[in-house]
């Protein structure tokens, strides 16, 4: 049954000094549109960072929600994350994007998966490949095949505590690839592509512009109309991908200094907001912990005239989605899409 948000008072909002009202302005409306705001680059002119959604957006994790494979809660565990199944199961909710991880493979492949490394065990020793080291037909040949009666390599995960399962879920799904996505995943749903880079590797300028040129060549080939829009935590990756292309908004990820970085434009929502000025970025996508601890930097954000979305486990708690939505939170990104989408939605809808 769906958590009753007027249960939520604006007294338990820390330090939000108005908000408007409080009412049904979290009723997700189901149907195409294109947020406003990206402007074409103008020879001579700066392009401003302003972009505007056209109400609270709801944006599915990886699809239907990552999978914690240690975790006892099995609805981390229903379907295989960053697969055309939980994107199109996701697609059956009343949300408009579905946020996903792109790398590019040895062999200049965009394909969607998340860690830097995937992992097989072979005589009880974990064996791992870093993703980009591989070409395409060896990433497609792990997990379930596409092919009736062909077996693939079994897939394991590491923790970041270093333990180690077997990847079984409930609903299993072929790893596939960003054409894949395009082609198979309902027409109605936006991406929100996010650019993984290892954090461990050190990259050239000419390696990032060569993995974007890679990626936009499938995107301009496939996106006709759908809603796209960039993020990634890389400061260099999303300046370069605003360079590159003006059709779509880009959004810096940031944990808001729950990690520290060598990097210290990563290590504060302040130096992401410099990041997104400097580059006429349309937004920030915080870790939502970030946003709750420090209220006051949704509004630093809004005066900066840019958009802010979030992610993170406490966005699968229905009283902290619209907690930031009361804060002026533009959208989050949830893995319990079912639930999350049951409790923000207005029932006289």
């Amino acid at each position: 049954m769906a958590t009753t948000l007027k249960a939520v008072y604006v007294s338990d909002v820390p330090n939000v000094d108005q908000v408007s009202e409080i009412n049904a302005a979290l009723a997700l409306i189901k149907a195409p549109w294109s947020a406003q705001g990206v402007n074409d680059h103008d020879e001579g002119v700066e392009t401003k960072c302003g972009f505007k959604w056209p109400k609270f957006v709801v944006m599915g994790h990886r699809g239907s929600g990552m999978n914690m494979l240690q975790s006892s809660d099995d609805r981390m565990k229903s379907i295989k994350e960053n697969s055309i199944r939980s994107f199109n199961s996701a697609a059956q909710f009343p949300i408009d994007y579905i946020e996903f991880d792109v790398q590019v493979t040895k062999d200049d492949c965009p394909v969607i998966f998340h860690d830097n490394f995937i992992a097989t065990e072979l005589n009880g020793v974990l064996v791992e490949k870093r993703v980009t080291d591989i070409t395409l037909p060896e990433f497609l040949s792990y997990g379930p095949q596409k092919e009736l009666g062909k077996a693939g390599i079994p897939m394991f995960r590491k923790t970041k505590e270093g333990t180690i399962f077997e990847w079984k879920v409930e609903k299993d799904d072929p790893l596939c690839t960003l054409q894949d996505v395009f082609e198979k995943v309902d027409h109605s749903m936006g991406f929100n592509i996010e650019l993984k880079f290892d954090d461990q590797f050190v990259y050239n300028k000419k390696q990032h512009q060569h993995v974007l040129e890679v990626v936009l060549q499938v995107i301009n080939k496939y996106a006709k109309d759908r809603p796209i829009m960039f993020s990634s935590f890389q400061p260099d990756i999303v300046l370069l991908i605003r360079k590159m292309q003006s059709s779509y908004p880009v959004y810096f990820l940031t944990n808001g200094g729950s990690e520290i970085y060598k990097d210290v434009r990563r290590n504060s929502l302040e130096e992401a907001i410099k990041v997104c000025m400097a580059g006429g970025l349309q937004g920030v996508v915080s870790e939502a912990r970030a946003i709750l601890r420090d209220p006051n930097a949704v509004t630093r954000i809004k005066d900066s005239n840019l958009s802010l979305l979030t992610y993170g486990q406490l966005n699968n708690v229905p009283e902290k989605v619209y907690m930031q939505h009361l804060m002026g939170v533009e959208g989050v990104i949830v893995d319990l899409v079912g639930e999350i989408t049951e409790a923000v939605s207005d029932p006289n809808n």
